[in-house]
């Protein structure tokens, strides 16, 4: 299971606390979204501003580090850097997209920095974001981009099985919505396709448990999930 945005039920999206609650549940793999300061740092956000989640009218690149660590998410906690999250969860698995352009050397470098290579997965939507990243941090796994994937399904509709792997090669997973393109992406005969080309599959962002268990009784890999609670029963039942 992979814990979207950290276990946000009683805690601020992408926060330390929202990752620590998935944490202390048992939960190794979480996902997570960067963005650029103005001054360069790796900051953990989804949005490119803080309106949403923060109460504040300015966008994540327009203030540096130092001021987003000022802005309280909600009971005193904080817009954290990719490092000090990286800092915090040692054993931890990090699921990383990138969400602009000027978010991935600072990234590469907080990876470097903390030696998370081993324990990320680099996405982005764009496949210019995500080879950019591989370029700068080689062998780090990655998943497919947007293109990527598309090209994927499409030839997963005529069953034409060589042209899936070379949509894939090199990827190590498809992270997905149940559905895309207005096709299902999620069917026996696409997990088996996908798997036979090398990738895990992760369907996101997946809250109900009786969905959950479908799902995994399809044969897909991963649960991307805000209710990493629910995904953690919907486990312990299936066993």
């Amino acid at each position: 299971m992979l814990a979207h945005r950290g276990l946000a039920v009683s805690a601020p999206e992408n926060s330390l606390l929202a990752f620590q609650h998935a944490v202390e549940l048992g939960i190794d793999h979480v996902e997570t979204d960067v963005h650029a300061s103005r001054d360069g740092h790796a900051i953990v956000a989804h949005d490119d501003d803080l309106s949403r989640v923060g109460g504040v009218a300015a966008r994540v690149d327009a203030l540096t580090a130092a001021q987003l660590s000022r802005v309280d998410l909600g009971g005193g906690h904080h817009v954290p850097t990719l490092v000090e999250a990286l800092d915090a969860f040692p054993e931890t698995r990090f699921n990383i997209d990138l969400k602009s352009e000027a978010a991935i050397a600072p990234t590469v470098e907080a990876i470097r920095v903390t030696g998370a290579e081993h324990r990320v997965l680099l996405t982005s939507f764009s496949e210019q974001r995500r080879r950019e990243a591989l370029r700068l941090l080689p062998g780090v796994a990655t998943s497919a981009s947007g293109p990527r994937f598309a090209a994927a399904l499409l030839a997963s509709v005529v069953r034409a099985t060589p042209l899936v792997r070379r949509a894939l090669r090199g990827l190590h997973a498809v992270q997905i919505p149940e559905r895309a393109i207005g096709l299902r992406t999620a069917t026996p005969s696409r997990i088996r396709a996908f798997h036979a080309a090398g990738v895990e599959v992760h369907v996101w962002t997946i809250n109900d448990p009786a969905d959950m268990s479908r799902l995994l009784a399809l044969g897909v890999d991963g649960i991307v999930t805000d209710r990493a609670d629910l995904a953690l029963a919907v486990i312990a039942e299936r066993s």
